[in-house]
């Protein structure tokens, strides 16, 4: 039986995930504010079950081998080959709504091929 294993971008483009323009402002702010060692802005994936999972970001001092980039103005974003999975083709977004300001994540169900709702337990209104 032969081994299958899945390869990853070294670079990342728009395809596999996109920055807004204002996400991508807000990201090189944050970046240029950080501490020195603090060299990218890792994208996680945790969770899952009923709400599906949870996607952020997060400060990093760097990319290890395995990890894809998109070299964005005045940053770099990492992503992991697991969570690259659960973000084929998303967008990225930082809305500013008054006090709510936050990283909005679109589309990534699509990657997965779910809708980000279940009905078996009734909270999706399903």
């Amino acid at each position: 039986m032969t081994e299958v294993q899945a390869t990853y971008p070294d670079q990342l483009s728009n395809k596999e995930v996109n920055l807004t323009e204002a996400a991508i402002a807000k990201m090189g702010e944050l970046i240029s504010e950080a501490d020195d060692e603090l060299a990218a802005i890792r994208v996680y994936v945790s969770g899952g079950g009923c709400g599906g999972m949870q996607y952020g970001l997060t400060f990093t001092e760097g990319a290890s081998d395995t990890d894809s980039i998109l070299e964005a103005e005045g940053f770099r974003l990492v992503v992991d080959p697991v969570a690259l999975n659960y973000l084929q083709g998303c967008t990225i977004d930082f809305a500013n709504q008054g006090a709510n300001a936050s990283f909005v994540f679109k589309d990534v169900f699509q990657a997965v091929g779910g809708s980000g709702a279940c009905s078996a337990c009734g909270a999706s209104g399903g």
